[in-house]
């Protein structure tokens, strides 16, 4: 292992790139709060459904966001 820690051909992840990691988890969650606290109750379904699409969904777009910038160690 070189400097850093890092075993060749690992990615190099920027700090960009952990604070859209953790919007893409935290996002679901806190939209699906908001809309409990004030349109009503969901159920536990309808909330593992929207949680999970939602999280498909930013996942993706964090792959085509940063799939240039995650480059490869050489």
């Amino acid at each position: 292992m070189g400097r850093g820690g890092r075993k060749p051909g690992e990615p190099i992840y920027l700090r960009r790139h952990m604070i859209a990691l953790i919007l893409a988890v935290i996002v679901p969650l806190v939209i699906l709060q908001l809309y409990k606290i004030y349109v009503g109750p969901l159920s536990f379904d309808f909330q593992l459904g929207v949680g999970l699409f939602l999280s498909i969904i930013l996942g993706i777009a964090l792959h085509l966001a940063y799939r240039s910038s995650a480059k490869n160690q050489p």
